[in-house]
């Protein structure tokens, strides 16, 4: 899996050790951090020569620090794929995919002692359609036992990600 900072620059160590780099780096200047982990995704038509158009689905997750009181910083992966899902599927594999890294990284967080969150971009609302998969992605976040915010709360799904998914 391929890391990168927001600026462009590539993350060449593997993304469990940034990762502690980062907390250790910021804890040691006085931070105190949270981490709030989400994903989005977009699909568009992307050219296919002579046959016209193929649907590609980009992901995009983002692993954003926050210093309390003092901004903050993240971590970005982008990933496509021609693969059609429905809208509830796509949700659900944006849920998975943040699951998949605060999984990864969930010993971390408890060791150096900091706040992490998974934001998932659905809505709240249920006129939206994203609110289908709400339950679902509800119950996969909190079973996993990690704190869960949607929309409008999920900044770092729905700002962040949602900034860097191409």
């Amino acid at each position: 899996m391929r890391w990168r900072k927001f600026n462009g620059d590539p993350i060449e160590l593997p993304i469990y050790e940034a990762v502690e780099n980062a907390i250790r780096r910021e804890t040691e200047k006085g931070f105190r951090l949270k981490v709030c982990i989400g994903t989005d995704s977009q699909v568009k038509a992307r050219p296919n020569g002579s046959s016209g158009q193929r649907k590609e689905t980009e992901f995009a997750t983002v692993i954003v620090f926050l210093r309390e009181g003092q901004g903050g910083f993240m971590f970005i992966h982008n990933e496509k794929t021609i693969q059609t899902f429905s809208i509830k599927e796509r949700m659900l594999l944006e849920v998975a995919k943040s699951i998949e890294i605060a999984y990864e990284l969930c010993n971390l967080f408890t060791t150096y002692d900091v706040d992490m969150e998974v934001h998932a971009d659905i809505n709240t609302n249920p006129n939206f359609k994203s609110n289908d998969a709400l339950k679902e992605a509800m119950g996969y976040i909190l079973g996993m036992g990690f704190a869960f915010k949607a929309k409008p709360e999920a900044f770092a799904s729905s700002s962040c990600a949602n900034k860097v998914v191409n």
